[in-house]
């Protein structure tokens, strides 16, 4: 299939999806400035640093539990606008919350915010892409995701240089969690400038509708054949249950996609995602160094996403997947060996980067295109929550005892052990994640 007609529709419809993956990226990371400032105003232990950090992550699975369900009856737009509303409650209640419980509280709101939007924003990009230019498409979301990131890097680094360390610790840390309200309230209002998913509208048989958002990405002779290739693969479809987990077809896809959701997690990313200036201070750097190399991650984060846009349509998932991963596990073992040989410094945030730029190009966007390329277009929504849940569970598992392994087992074995799981995943990657390059999605339905 050519690339369409009018790209400026896709284009946009993906800019504005992706700017749920910033706010993702946003509200994920902004807890990396503000977790050892709140440690200490708190007095929180091992357990509840942990706690705290990861608490929005309860948020995240509830909100992937109901999100698939729920843009399968009200359309994916609406419920992408909740997500930001969301997001925007949260920022105002974390930054105002009286105490730890009221804080946790509206944690978990944003968290419900970012499950929604990890899961629906890149099958609403999935929905609207032409077949070769989909996995380039998503891989934008993941850039949003890493924007969002760098951004709150920034901010919180400006926001910790406001003052001195008593100040952050007493007030600061609030005005980095109240930052967020700002790109909420724009998600919310570039969303009434895209259209609906013309899948979602075929399958509540508003095809006129789908029919003219798919003449103006594709033009009408593709648009027909669009349309009617998904009339055909919804034809035949039942809607998503536990029984239907016993046909192959969705079991493998299911499989699939629970374990690359779950390894993209595993490996380790959000430990450093989440706790990057901690791990910096513990080389023995200083908190302003720390958030400066912190910033540093970021950019890596960054620039190496754009390697993934560049070649996912070009090389195939699989071949940057098993690329990636590859590197990581490499770099996993010489943060650990230099946290073992007690290396301070340059080292680590070298190997640090590198693994990081190996997430970027691979595991990092490529979970979310896969994940949303190969379940049928009935039960994607629904399909996807499942694998979606997944992945916010293995991200609270990892931030959770990514405190409590440092404590117990030290630096050196924690990275150790997230390198071993790495092999395991490339292991996996190589005998059981299909190729999708190039293949509409009810191509690829029909493959599996």
């Amino acid at each position: 299939m050519k690339q369409s007609v009018n790209s400026s529709i896709i284009y946009k419809a993906t800019l504005v999806a992706s700017v749920g993956g910033l706010l993702f990226g946003y509200d994920t990371a902004v807890i990396s400035g503000a977790i050892g400032f709140m440690r200490t105003y708190y007095h929180l232990s091992d357990l509840m640093t942990g706690w705290v950090a990861s608490c929005a992550l309860l948020g995240c699975i509830l909100g992937v539990m109901y999100s698939g369900k729920l843009s399968d009856r009200i359309g994916r737009k609406k419920v992408l606008m909740l997500s930001g509303l969301l997001f925007t409650i949260s920022s105002v209640g974390t930054s105002f919350a009286p105490n730890l419980w009221i804080f946790v509280v509206f944690r978990i709101i944003g968290g419900m915010g970012i499950g929604v939007a990890s899961m629906l924003s890149p099958m609403y990009i999935s929905e609207m892409a032409p077949a070769a230019i989909r996995g380039r498409l998503i891989s934008i979301f993941q850039l949003g995701i890493v924007s969002g990131i760098l951004v709150i890097y920034f901010v919180n680094a400006y926001i910790a240089g406001i003052h001195d360390e008593s100040w952050n610790i007493s007030t600061g840390w609030r005005w980095m969690f109240g930052s967020g309200v700002t790109p909420s309230v724009i998600f919310i209002l570039l969303l009434l400038t895209v259209p609906e998913s013309p899948r979602w509208l075929v399958g509540q048989k508003r095809e006129t509708e789908a029919l003219a958002i798919l003449n103006t990405i594709n033009g009408s002779i593709i648009a027909q054949q669009e349309l009617n290739s998904i009339q055909e693969s919804l034809k035949n479809e039942k809607p998503f249950s536990l029984t239907a987990l016993k046909e192959p077809k969705l079991k493998r896809a299911l499989g699939i996609g629970i374990l690359l959701a779950t390894f993209s997690q595993i490996t380790g990313i959000n430990a450093i995602m989440y706790y990057a200036p901690e791990i910096f201070k513990s080389t023995g750097v200083g908190s302003d160094s720390a958030f400066m190399q912190t910033v540093l991650v970021g950019i890596i984060n960054v620039a190496f996403t754009f390697v993934a846009i560049k070649y996912v349509d070009i090389w195939g998932r699989k071949k940057l997947l098993l690329l990636g991963i590859s590197g990581m596990a490499v770099c996993l073992f010489i943060i650990g060996f230099a946290f073992f040989k007690q290396q301070q410094g340059y080292l680590i945030l070298i190997a640090i980067l590198g693994y990081i730029a190996c997430f970027a190009m691979s595991l990092g966007p490529l979970a979310f295109v896969v994940i949303a390329e190969i379940f049928p277009t009935k039960a994607r929504g629904t399909a996807m929550s499942v694998a979606t849940f997944f992945l916010w569970l293995a991200v609270f598992l990892v931030s959770q005892t990514f405190p409590v392994l440092i404590g117990s087992i030290g630096n050196a074995y924690t990275f150790w052990l997230y390198m071993v799981i790495a092999v395991i995943a490339f292991l996996f990657i190589w005998k059981k994640v299909p190729e999708t390059k190039g293949k509409t999605l009810e191509e690829i339905e029909e493959s599996l």
